[in-house]
């Protein structure tokens, strides 16, 4: 009787153990197989990641383990794999840009926007053109042409006929951070097709002395002649930005000391309204206000003595430019010199968004609000927009 009792003791404290020891294999193996399918999610989607390294572990090192508990596999995506796949994405809608005149031939770069064939570049790469061609990145040659011009934010729209090898997506580039990093495709020297730099969103809303434009991204990725007009992505594999042009020794400002990483690009907040109004209507009919201004940051505030360190600050140019140019839209509303435009619609003026940025979401004869601060008090302003005369662009 006794040996009885002890055999079935055993057999029970035995079932225990089986049952525990299996349980945590049975945890290990379904930790394991989960640890698995989740490295392959990521990868499959690593095209999605933001910039800093992603690692996923069911069970921290330091943690303590129970008997059923197992430390999976941790798997790591790195920076490099989220820019592979971000190239991959978008790789095959980069072409380079080859411009005929009647003084001789010249390169540049561009990106495939939409399926029925449409492209952007710059400006300056198609300006003085009369024949255009496109190498698409698998090497083949097909004749191009010019749909229409923006000389104002160096925007030009090229159309190919037939199919196209990939189409871009464009992001939204009000979402970048400065410290983000980006990557520049495009054909440096014109023989070098579908090559990547990559760097960081240095800053955004930039204004390029001399250049007329603003709103602009400025990053150190490395930009060449021949990389107008090449997209400028984030890790998703979106177009954020056309790449305009880099400052270097020789651009203007008086400084022998060399000059690296200085690489500007026009956000997809303005490219892609310009291009939509090119394959709309061969041009762009920009809304106008009649004003010389300065965007406002420290410097300038500090400079001015202005009582913010955001806005559009109304004041006479540097060739003696009236403020308030007679008979336009700012003159009618009653905007003066000295006056500061901190917000349009609502839609505050930042470090991140320029006053062009703002009005280019309307149309010459839409009525907006213009909130302005005027003697060190804040109103509002009905403005019916103009439109911006060709011999000013």
């Amino acid at each position: 009787m006794n040996i009885n009792r002890l055999a079935l003791i055993f057999v029970f404290l035995l079932g225990i153990f089986i049952g525990v020891a299996g349980g945590g294999a049975a945890g290990g193996v379904a930790g394991y197989l989960v640890s698995r399918q989740t490295a392959a999610e990521v990868s499959a989607t690593v095209s999605a990641l933001k910039s800093q390294p992603v690692t996923t572990s069911a069970v921290s090192p330091t943690q303590p383990t129970t008997g059923s508990a197992t430390v999976p596999e941790t798997v790591v995506v790195s920076l490099s794999d989220a820019m592979v796949e971000a190239v991959k994405r978008v790789a095959p809608a980069v072409v380079t840009v080859t411009v005929e005149s009647s003084t001789g031939r010249g390169s540049g770069s561009g990106v495939i926007i939409r399926n029925d064939g449409y492209i952007v570049t710059n400006n300056h790469v198609v300006d003085g053109g009369q024949r255009y061609f496109i190498l698409f990145a698998d090497g083949t040659r097909r004749q191009a042409r010019l749909v229409g011009t923006d000389s104002l934010n160096d925007i030009a729209v090229l159309k190919v006929d037939g199919e196209v090898p990939g189409v871009a997506q464009i992001g939204d580039s009000a979402a970048l951070q400065p410290g983000e990093t980006v990557l520049a495709i495009g054909s440096p020297l014109g023989n070098f097709r579908n090559t990547v730099t990559a760097g960081v969103v240095s800053a955004l809303n930039r204004s390029v002395p001399g250049s007329g434009m603003e709103g602009l991204i400025q990053t150190d990725a490395a930009i060449n002649s021949g990389n107008s007009g090449g997209p400028l992505i984030n890790l998703k594999g979106e177009v954020v930005g056309i790449n305009t042009m880099v400052v270097r020794n020789d651009f203007g400002f008086g400084s022998s000391a060399p000059v690296e990483g200085l690489g500007f690009a026009v956000p997809s907040s303005i490219f892609a309204n310009v291009a939509d109004q090119i394959i709309a209507t061969g041009q762009v009919r920009y809304p106008f206000l009649g004003i010389t201004y300065l965007m406002i940051d420290g410097e300038v505030a500090a400079q001015y003595n202005l009582p913010v360190q955001n806005g559009a600050f109304i004041s006479a140019g540097l060739n003696g430019q009236s403020a308030v140019l007679p008979d336009t839209a700012a003159a009618k509303a009653g905007l003066r010199e000295g006056d500061i435009i901190t917000a349009v619609n609502g839609q505050r003026l930042d470090a991140n968004t320029s006053l062009r940025q703002l009005l280019l979401q309307y149309r010459p004869g839409d009525t907006v609000e213009l909130t302005i601060l005027r003697d060190g008090k804040e109103q509002n302003v009905t403005v019916t927009l103009g439109e911006r005369p060709s011999n000013l662009r």
